[in-house]
């Protein structure tokens, strides 16, 4: 499915749940304009003053169809870049420092594991052990770095740091399920996951379900896995991925890759999907009504993250070979307005991560579907160039086949890629990056 010529905003659904007397409704707002009269609304859930101000001072723009037209840019120096051999074909990452996790599927035969590898300076990482999880997927740790969990089946599996470091017995605690009934859309997909900033719940996007699965992790975890404390599902569109938390803890982003029921072609172009915004704590307790709206973004969307302030909402749009960035105030209050920030990258992105204290996104180009001429790497952006309106492409890093999920080791000077078609873990000097 393509988007038609006249490039449009489009607010699927807009539901206020802080306003009592709200019902759920649908909206058309298509081809809304800089000049479209929408004024703000006032939410407790909308970012600080500061991002509110800044945010209303761009206006507006249309979101991309399908695409298959990609950016040139020039090469970046390639000693920025160190690439790793792992067993496996990598799929998430997650760094504490000292160590980094790497979620590894079989590459035939056999059962996948996160991989514990030791970071040392400059040193390629080193593989240390191998936890054996069947088909572990998007990794997150709790806030307080006790718990890692590994999105799996219908939901995932959790693991304790400190075991998994130290190398005992007893990494793997326990599993969280969700139980997928008779009529219900086709059960397991857990492909990302996200801990609420209290560490009591956990939000796992399931691709082949339409639903974002909730759990109470606290009380999974105090009776020692005997209940998986399934709440219950978030709707979402077609095939949701992408997970990302606000900064200050009260929104869930999402993406789903279509807006339809109708499944994308094979080769990509399956047409518009969506980005909502989600109220965590309704999440916690009525996931069924949390959502408070949602909005179009670009073909495929498949990852997001937000700004460190929590003003800017940033997408991979992988069938429209873009970078998004939403106001995450406009989101609330003008949806059809939300979109400020557009840069045309290269073939299928998917992961991304701010680097260099949120300046810039590096954002990793997969070319996932082997289209011809188009080769994989990874797009470093100025995120300020991009709110601007001016060129934002700063050139491109190499990358192993397939580049897919991305982690920033902590104190921000290296970033950690997964090439889930090279078998290798990417580490990048972001500290020189231009």
């Amino acid at each position: 499915m393509t988007v038609p010529g006249a490039v449009r905003a489009t607010v699927m659904s807009v539901r206020f749940s802080w306003r009592p007397a709200a019902a759920a409704g649908v909206l058309a707002l298509a081809g809304c304009s800089a000049a479209s009269p929408h004024a703000p609304v006032a939410s407790p859930h909308a970012p600080a003053p500061a991002a509110r101000r800044s945010a209303a001072l761009v206006a507006p723009l249309g979101v991309p169809g399908c695409s298959i037209a990609t950016a040139r840019a020039p090469r970046l120096p390639a000693g920025l870049v160190r690439l790793t051999p792992v067993p496996g074909d990598p799929f998430g990452v997650a760094a504490t420092g000292r160590w980094s996790f790497v979620s590894l599927l079989p590459a035939g035969a056999g059962t996948g594991a996160v991989g514990v590898f030791a970071t040392s300076g400059s040193a390629p990482p080193r593989l240390v052990r191998r936890i054996p999880v069947a088909q572990p997927l998007g990794l997150a740790f709790t806030p307080d770095g006790r718990y890692l969990l590994a999105a799996q089946g219908t939901g995932a599996v959790v693991l304790s740091v400190q075991a998994a470091e130290r190398g005992g017995a007893g990494a793997v605690l326990g599993t969280l399920s969700s139980p997928r009934t008779a009529g219900h859309a086709p059960p397991g997909g857990a492909i990302e996951v996200a801990v609420s900033p209290d560490g009591r719940y956990a939000f796992v996007s399931l691709e082949d379900s339409a639903g974002i699965a909730v759990f109470n992790l606290a009380r999974a975890l105090a009776s020692g896995f005997r209940t998986s404390g399934f709440v219950g599902d978030v709707p979402a569109h077609l095939a949701p991925v992408g997970l990302a938390i606000s900064p200050g803890g009260r929104l869930l982003y999402a993406t789903s890759e279509v807006a339809s029921a109708r499944p994308p072609r094979p080769g990509g172009l399956g047409g518009s999907g969506t980005l909502s915004v989600i109220d965590l704590r309704e999440a916690e307790t009525d996931p069924a009504h949390s959502v408070v709206a949602t909005v179009t973004a670009g073909c495929g969307p498949v990852r997001v993250i937000t700004s460190a302030d929590g003003g800017v909402v940033w997408v991979t749009a992988r069938e429209s070979d873009t970078l998004l960035g939403f106001s995450a105030a406009r989101l609330l209050s003008a949806p059809a307005r939300s979109l400020i920030a557009r840069v045309q990258v290269g073939a299928a992105p998917v992961g991304l991560a701010l680097v260099r204290g949120g300046r810039q996104v590096v954002v990793a180009d997969s070319n996932r579907f082997g289209r011809p001429g188009a080769a994989t790497g990874l797009a470093v952006v100025s995120a300020a160039a991009a709110l601007a309106r001016r060129p934002a492409l700063a050139g491109y890093l190499r990358a192993g086949t397939f580049p897919r999920q991305m982690a920033v080791e902590p104190g921000g000077r290296t970033l950690l890629v997964t090439d889930f078609g090279s078998r290798q873990l990417e580490t990048v000097n972001v500290t020189d990056l231009p």
